[in-house]
């Protein structure tokens, strides 16, 4: 997951039938990302009404296509942000920073490891940044792979 708002799908039998893909439900940030919320809705309406009959529900061949292969350095990622999130519920803030830190290091594009940190401490102060400054560095670059839907005529 690269940052909220992300979506997964699973059906009823426990099956990914859509990876993670940004998912808004409303339109209040398509000036700043140019999506539009009301075609994911549309999709997600369509799969509940034909599950994996739905366009837009992948085959187990077309989801392995567009799952990436994990990276080794993620799963270290992972558990230095664990590791950062139990030191700082347990009132060891300072001491969870440099695990932040490592997160974010080992899974630059993790966003969640970001604004989490960021949110939780100055994060000027702590990481010399903010999410405005990371945002601004992007030139513009979304931070979320584009979603990839059928196109579908609509009914009158």
């Amino acid at each position: 997951m690269v940052n909220v708002p992300t979506a997964v799908w699973i059906n009823e039998q426990g099956r990914i039938v859509r990876p993670n893909e940004v998912a808004y439900v409303d339109n209040r940030y398509k000036g700043m990302t140019g999506l539009e919320a009301s075609e994911y809705l549309d999709a997600i309406r369509d799969w509940a009404a034909n599950g994996d009959r739905s366009v837009f529900a992948l085959s187990e061949k077309e989801l392995k296509e567009r799952l990436a292969p994990q990276n080794p350095d993620w799963a270290r990622a992972s558990a230095e942000f664990a590791l950062a999130e139990y030191l700082y519920r347990n009132g060891q803030s300072a001491a969870s920073i440099r695990h932040y830190k490592e997160a974010q290091r080992l899974n630059p594009e993790s966003w969640n490891y970001k604004r989490q940190a960021w949110a939780l401490s100055d994060a000027e102060r702590d990481y010399g940044t903010s999410f405005l400054k990371e945002v601004q560095k992007l030139n513009g670059k979304p931070y979320y792979a584009p979603r990839r839907l059928p196109q579908v005529k609509k009914q009158k």
